[in-house]
């Protein structure tokens, strides 16, 4: 019994730590510290834009995941990220992680998330991110996770994660290069 316990606190805090985690493979490395995952179309929901979705894959019983994306708000009014919900964890939550005197602490927002007018907002390792827990199945590189967010202004939209890499960072915005 104390065994399972404590394997399951290990692969919890390897699995948390690796939020936290900048890109650390030579792939990521070479592609400016971003995956070599493609970049999906933007999502536009309401005044709402989501771009730069992914998620990580994780190690076969993981118990928790993490996701990541841009939000915009391209309108005059506030906006809030409310709730996200996907069908292989058995909760999902909005959480920050943000430093408290030299500990990174992690901590859901209850309230959901803020977007100001004209405001852009970052989901992304070491900082906002959607928190998957209680995994139903891992996450497989090169598959998707699907996931449903809920704002309180713009609505409900369901979008796919695309499930990169262990140590990936944010997709390339590839828009920004000229000539591919």
């Amino acid at each position: 019994m104390m065994f399972r316990i404590a394997t399951r606190a290990l692969l919890a805090a390897f699995a948390l730590s690796a939020l936290a985690l900048a890109p650390a493979t030579a792939q990521d490395a070479d592609h400016g510290g971003h995956a070599d995952h493609a970049a999906t179309a933007d999502i536009v929901l309401g005044d709402i834009v989501i771009s730069r979705p992914f998620t990580r894959a994780t190690l076969p019983n993981a118990p928790v995941a993490g996701g990541f994306l841009t939000l915009a708000n391209t309108g005059g009014a506030a906006d809030r990220l409310v709730a996200v919900e996907t069908p292989l964890a058995r909760e999902s939550q909005i959480h920050e992680m943000a430093m408290e005197g030299e500990v990174m602490k992690m901590r859901q927002l209850p309230d959901g998330l803020p977007i100001g007018p004209g405001e852009t907002v970052a989901l992304e390792p070491g900082g906002y991110h959607l928190m998957f827990m209680g995994l139903t199945s891992p996450l497989v590189e090169g598959e998707t996770l699907e996931v449903t967010l809920t704002f309180e202004k713009a609505g409900t939209v369901t979008i796919e994660l695309p499930i990169a890499g262990t140590a990936a960072g944010a997709p390339d915005d590839h828009s920004a290069h000229h000539g591919h």
